[in-house]
């Protein structure tokens, strides 16, 4: 089929197909590449930075592979002066394509490892300001966010003042998780008993969709939560409401968060860390399923006296459920 067509033409269609994908690619909704916090924007330039990189080195590969194949093709008049099937063996040309690679990876290490270190601090556009603390727990198949200072608890939702630094504190009751805001920062994992930390802010007012990207089962999918970021006085006016209004959280409303199950956003005026650590209690989510009768495996659950079949759960929660 391609018999009688010039091999740079085949090169070329090859490469203008590449470029039309990426930009394609590129103009379509990739949330990543719309951050809208300054740890996306160090993240987004990471990503941009390795794709036009690696098209570089593309360019270069496909314009010496047509040079090749023009070069040395089979063909009338041929004057094989210079090709010498038989020759192996040169120093040369070990040493070139041994140092090519080494220069690659050092081109791409330096600012990833610039931007790791940078990433490990509060961003720098509000370095005056003192970064919000909020413990972000995962449990199947929710999230619990609590704040030790306001002394507020939420599920499936997180409020935030914009244009401020947080630093979530990233754990998990049971299953190995990852937290990920696509739009402000990309993922950190959640173990449970241990914390990482994360710092995220968000520039402008919005809400933003937050995921666990770690499968965890059945109900990974739906173990989503809002980043809700509000402007200032409406941050503080939804704190104040929320420790004037919002029921105590008990510890008996807790365990039933401990149970594998999706649950709708909730609001708390107290948190779980009064009476459980989870970044020092791997432990504790355990117990309790125990405690209720669900066993990991098959899950079969207990609650209150009523004994369900098999892979089937009946949970009751109880809590205030909020808008945000």
């Amino acid at each position: 089929m391609f018999k009688n067509v010039k091999p740079w033409l085949i090169v070329m269609i090859s490469l203008i197909s590449l470029i039309v994908i990426a930009a394609l690619g590129v103009r379509s909704d990739l949330i990543i590449l719309d951050p809208k916090g300054p740890v996306g924007a160090i993240q987004k330039d990471l990503i941009m930075f390795s794709i036009y990189f690696m098209l570089a080195i593309l360019i270069i590969v496909f314009a010496l592979f047509a040079f090749m194949l023009t070069k040395y093709r089979d063909r009338k008049n041929f004057n094989n002066k210079n090709y010498k099937p038989d020759m192996h063996g040169s120093t040369k040309l070990e040493i070139i394509w041994t140092i090519i690679p080494i220069l690659i990876v050092t081109a791409l290490s330096i600012p990833n490892a610039k931007a790791l270190y940078e990433l490990k601090e509060p961003p720098k556009s509000t370095i005056d300001k003192e970064p919000i603390v909020i413990y972000a727990t995962a449990a199947d198949w929710k999230w619990i966010f609590s704040y030790p200072k306001e002394n507020i608890e939420t599920v499936n939702y997180v409020n935030v003042p914009e244009d401020h630094p947080i630093l979530f504190k990233v754990t998990a009751a049971d299953s190995m998780v990852s937290f990920w805001v696509p739009q402000l920062g990309g993922q950190i994992y959640g173990m449970p008993g241990m914390v990482n930390d994360q710092y995220l802010q968000a520039d402008e007012p919005g809400e933003y969709k937050g995921m666990n990207s770690n499968f965890t089962g059945a109900g990974m999918a739906h173990q989503l939560f809002s980043f809700v970021a509000l402007e200032e006085a409406s941050y503080q006016d939804w704190v104040k409401k929320t420790q004037e209004n919002a029921p105590k959280l008990v510890e008996e409303t807790y365990e039933k968060l401990m149970l594998p199950e999706t649950v709708d956003e909730m609001t708390f005026s107290s948190t779980h860390l009064e009476f459980v650590d989870h970044g020092n209690d791997s432990e504790y989510a355990m117990n309790i399923r125990e405690k209720y009768g669900v066993e990991v495996k098959g899950i079969k659950v207990k609650v209150d006296g009523n004994e369900d079949n098999e892979n089937e759960e009946t949970v009751s929660n109880n809590g205030s459920h909020s808008n945000h």
